[in-house]
């Protein structure tokens, strides 16, 4: 299918409206919560009824504007209308950071054209920061243009992670990288929200990321970003299965080929 500059522009206008008026409900809500508005979908894996309430404005906004796309969303994960336009959208990532009073979160929403990234926007309410970028047009932070980090060595460089707590059964690999990393990293942290570890990375403070067992919903909007700031995203194979295995690494190219290398030699068995 056809689409032109004028649409992805206007597909990334109705994302960031979305966002701000999730943002609204995140912000009224935040140390707020009582423990009846919490759920645990699974072993310390949550949702709140800001998570909820956050993605129902959104795919409201979306489909007020296109009732026939599809939408893939972290709550409810509704799909229909069999478009090749399909909407990624985390209503709120870092929902145990939000629970406990932590002010690291954001909303994420990315549209996929016939399987191709080709818009991203993530919104830190709390900073009112907004992240946004179309695929071969370059990553923005509040109008202003963004580059990945020019360091291009992990001794350098200052590192994100997440922990893989979907899947402990790598746990141990998992701390040999982590470790390995230490080892030749300036830093590493781990901020809780994988599309905020992502969008700093697009902005170059971090030099690198990666994370195991993630949806797509966490990557979407971070990986394009990362790409349109100049910087290289791949699974742990150096392909470009991320979305789907939910192995991921991003950074700057020579960062990333650092980070690639050390998970390749750990993860080959």
């Amino acid at each position: 299918m056809t689409i032109n500059l004028n649409d992805l522009n206007k597909y990334l206008d109705v994302a960031k409206e979305a966002a701000l008026r999730a943002g609204v409900v995140l912000k009224e809500r935040f140390r707020k919560l009582c423990p009846s508005m919490i759920d645990e979908k699974a072993k310390n894996d949550f949702v709140t009824e800001a998570d909820k309430k956050s993605e129902e404005i959104i795919k409201s906004h979306i489909w007020s504007h296109f009732s026939d796309h599809d939408i893939l969303a972290e709550e409810s994960l509704a799909v229909r209308n069999a478009s090749p336009l399909l909407w990624i959208i985390d209503p709120l990532d870092g929902t145990l950071n939000y629970i406990h009073g932590l002010p690291s979160f954001a909303v994420s929403i990315a549209l996929e054209i016939e399987g191709e990234l080709a818009v991203g926007l993530i919104y830190e309410p709390l900073r009112e920061n907004i992240y946004s970028a179309i695929k071969g047009q370059g990553a923005f932070k509040n109008g202003t243009r963004i580059h990945i980090s020019r360091s291009n060595t992990l001794s350098t460089s200052l590192v994100a992670t997440g922990f893989p707590f979907r899947i402990k059964d790598i746990i141990d690999n998992y701390l040999k990288v982590f470790k390995e990393l230490f080892m030749h990293a300036t830093g590493i942290r781990r901020g809780g929200s994988a599309c905020l570890d992502l969008a700093y990375t697009a902005e170059g403070i971090f030099g690198g990321f990666f994370e195991c067992s993630l949806s797509p919903w966490d990557m979407a909007a971070g990986a394009l970003l990362v790409k349109e700031a100049g910087g290289v995203v791949t699974d742990f194979d150096g392909g470009n299965q991320y979305l789907k295995t939910g192995n991921i690494i991003a950074g700057s190219k020579g960062v990333h080929q650092e980070m690639l290398k050390i998970i390749q030699e750990i993860f080959k068995n």
